[in-house]
């Protein structure tokens, strides 16, 4: 099946690019944002899944210690550059430079008219394969870029101010990972266990970028750091001439919320005694746009067009469940004498030894005074 976009000589195998991959039900190709200061944070992500036939959203936001989303989901279009579902668009203006997420759902408490511009060019984190057993459960590429924003915002019939800068990152993956329900099989005779730290952060002269994904005994089976320089007026936003910089040892360490599994803080360790401290100023639920949603989760059908909302106390998400172990926190970073603002983004469920996590989702210990 024909779409308008094999009009363009971007094709990768014989077949038009409507038929993604092999098939594979969980299919996915996804854009996500967030935005951040030391006041706010938002997110939005859109999904497309094209071996099930569906596209959703979700636009999230805490302020003033609410979590406000608004969800939407329905048929995908045939034309995949229409990528927009309900009250929720994503307009690509520049690509890899600047788009443009426009949200109309005042019934939802949320409305938004946002532009991200680039920071920094793209960085391709390493290719993210994974199987239990003979299943392959993950087979990912994700770009990831830091950006500023700047327009409008509204959550709950308040006006968030976009001051200068207002910092975030431009998340786009593809490829297979879990999502919508489950095709049938036999019940795994091993326990889920997913581990999963993400760093991107921001200071004046450069960026920094972390990641690692980690068995349970935490032992990294996917790693990446790089340097990312700030984009000067011409400089390449893609290609060999980028100028970022991995970087080899990096390693962390969590100091981890008694009772909780999310951070009160974290160590980058770069090496020869270099570190970045990371400082929780608040906490986003990544249900809010999808994750582990109980209702909203990615790649489930709805019907034709569905849209939906809710807000949430950020106090009472603070709890220990499936639905909300997975969090992003809005850091303050130090790295020597540099000052910035990122984020730590945190999933860990099932076992984790260097966490002292046994259970599917037992919380951290509390912490014993020096004696």
């Amino acid at each position: 099946m024909l779409i308008p976009f094999d009009d363009y000589p971007v094709h990768q195998t014989a077949l038009p690019l409507a038929h993604a991959g092999d098939g594979h039900p969980d299919q996915y190709d996804r854009f996500w944002f967030n935005g951040y200061d030391e006041n706010m944070y938002f997110a939005v992500a859109l999904g497309l899944y094209p071996n099930r036939g569906i596209i959703d959203a979700a636009f999230s936001v805490v302020h003033d210690g609410v979590q406000r989303s608004v969800f939407a989901s329905g048929r995908i279009p045939l034309d995949r550059t229409q990528t927009r579902i309900g009250p929720i668009s994503i307009e690509i203006v520049e690509p890899m430079r600047v788009a443009r997420i426009v949200v109309t759902a005042p019934e939802h408490g949320l409305v938004a008219d946002l532009t991200a511009t680039a920071r920094t060019s793209a960085y391709e984190e390493p290719r993210q394969t994974r199987h239990a057993g003979t299943v392959m459960v993950m087979d990912v590429t994700r770009a990831t870029q830091l950006v500023t924003w700047s327009g409008t915002v509204s959550s709950g019939g308040t006006d968030i101010p976009i001051g200068v800068p207002t910092y975030g990152t431009k998340d786009r993956s593809w490829g297979i990972r879990g999502v919508g329900d489950p095709a049938p099989a036999a019940p795994r005779n091993v326990p889920p266990q997913l581990c999963f730290f993400w760093a991107p952060l921001n200071f004046p002269d450069q960026c920094l970028h972390y990641l690692r994904f980690e068995d349970a005994r935490g032992v990294p089976w996917s790693e990446t750091a790089a340097v990312l320089p700030v984009l000067g007026d011409e400089a390449p936003i893609f290609g060999a001439e980028t100028g970022i910089r991995r970087l080899d040892g990096v390693h962390h360490e969590i100091r981890w919320a008694p009772g909780l599994r999310r951070s009160e803080g974290a160590t980058i360790r770069l090496g020869a005694g270099e570190t970045v401290e990371l400082e929780p100023i608040r906490t986003f639920r990544m249900k809010g746009v999808g994750y582990l949603h109980p209702t909203w989760g990615h790649g489930k059908w709805h019907g034709e067009l569905a849209v939906g909302g809710e807000a949430h106390k950020t106090a009472d998400l603070d709890v220990l469940a499936f639905d909300t172990v997975h969090v992003q926190q809005v850091m303050r970073a130090t790295w020597g004498d540099r000052t910035g603002l990122g984020v730590l983004e945190q999933v860990v469920i099932g076992p984790y030894a260097p966490g002292g996590f046994t259970e599917l989702l037992d919380g951290a210990a509390p912490r014993t005074a020096p004696s």
